[in-house]
């Protein structure tokens, strides 16, 4: 796992093999967002330590969606310190294990990518504490939100941060180069529709469930995607 700065004494991604997770710090108090793969509560932990954090000041964990590739680590973090986990009603049933993971309606490029993430550990049953809504407040980063983005699953959420600019998209954008279209889509229309309504949020930082965060012209460069997808 690498760890990288996004925005100094705020944000770092945590990159992993397949996917990556984030850590939001408001002072002492760390939230995370997704929770990288089934083994990574390790690294995770080691990451904040090496940051001058203590695990124990974790108190959320915000799942985009119910993808193993971002549940992961959660419930583990959660059981060994405290950490309330938060997904939307839609997500939560998937993620606590009583409904199985919804099947994308692949493209044929997207066959062999899908085969390589089926490499990720499934997720275990997670509990979930708190079943968010869209325009939920989420209780950190002065004022974050829930923005629901449904098309890569149904209850898929990009996550706010309008105070600092900061848009969390879950696996509905993703960059490889260029922003593009998250891909394993459920309903491709609807995440279309997702992808504009998240671009629209014209956000100076974008973190993508996959590629690097964009920084720089980010809020033209959503938005020229989402004009052309």
């Amino acid at each position: 796992m690498d760890l990288v700065e996004v925005l100094p004494d705020r944000l770092h991604m945590l990159r992993f093999p397949i996917g990556q997770a984030y850590l939001w710090q408001d002072g002492d108090a760390l939230t995370l967002v997704d929770a990288g793969q089934a083994t990574s509560a390790p690294e995770i932990e080691s990451a904040i330590r090496s940051l001058g954090r203590t695990p124990a000041r974790l108190e959320r964990i915000v799942l985009t969606h119910c993808h193993r590739d971002h549940v992961g680590a959660a419930g583990e973090l959660s059981a060994r310190w405290g950490a309330r986990v938060l997904a939307h009603r839609l997500d939560a049933p998937v993620i606590r294990g009583e409904r199985p993971v919804p099947e994308p309606v692949l493209l044929d490029w997207e066959l062999p990518l899908y085969a390589h993430g089926l490499t990720v550990p499934e997720a275990p049953p997670t509990p979930v504490d708190g079943e968010v809504e869209d325009g939920d407040a989420l209780g950190f980063g002065d004022g974050a939100y829930v923005v629901h983005a449904p098309g890569h699953t149904d209850g898929s959420i990009g996550v706010h941060l309008p105070r600092h600019g900061v848009l969390f998209t879950g696996d509905c954008v993703a960059a490889v180069g260029p922003p593009i279209l998250g891909v394993f889509n459920v309903d491709r229309a609807r995440a279309v529709a997702s992808f504009r309504r998240l671009a629209a949020l014209a956000p100076a930082t974008a973190c993508f469930g996959h590629g690097d965060p964009l920084t720089e012209g980010t809020a033209a460069a959503l938005a020229a995607a989402a004009a052309a997808v």
